[in-house]
This record gives C-alpha cells, structure tokens and sequence, in this order.
C-alpha cells in the first residue's frame, strides 16, 4: 500500500535527523563567528573586542609607567621630567 509519494515511510526514516544537525551546526558556526570575531574583526555590534581594546590600552600604559619609574630610579631622568612624564601617560 503506497502512502502518497512517501511510500512506506522509508523516505522519512531518519533524513530528519540529519537535517536538522546540519542546520544546527550552521547556525552554532555563525554565531560563534560573531561571537569571537571571527570575520577578521574584533566582534560584532558590541559583543567582545571593544573591552578588550581597553584593557590592552590600560597594559600598554601601565608598561610605559613601568618603564617610566624605572628610568627614574636608574637616574636616566630627574624627578622633574619624571612628574612631567608621568602626567602626559595619565592623560
């Protein structure tokens, strides 16, 4: 007995399954794409790398300071030039 084009429901066995896994990983692979910025930025409209912009900015002025004391306390600059200094990185 034929059940319209399905025949005996052979043609709807397990075809669903896969479907639907297909779909679910193209949809899991998008959005970890935008996500973890994955199309060559830094994130998408607003979800991760506008943060981590800041703390990169945040390290790179905490080194400089670093590397500011240090110059101070090897002598290489005077206490003057050291506060001058200083208050240029803060801003």
């Amino acid at each position: 007995m034929m059940y319209g084009n399905w025949g005996y429901g052979a043609g709807f066995g397990f075809g669903w399954i896969f479907m639907v896994i297909f779909w679910g990983l193209i949809i899991w692979g998008i959005i970890s794409l935008v996500r973890h910025g994955g199309f060559g930025g830094h994130g998408c409209c607003g979800m991760g790398g506008h943060g981590e912009h800041k703390q990169d900015d945040e390290k790179k002025n905490n080194s400089a300071l670093d590397i500011l004391k240090e110059r101070y306390a090897k002598g290489e600059i005077n206490k003057q030039e050291y506060e001058e200094k200083k208050k240029d990185l803060s801003n």
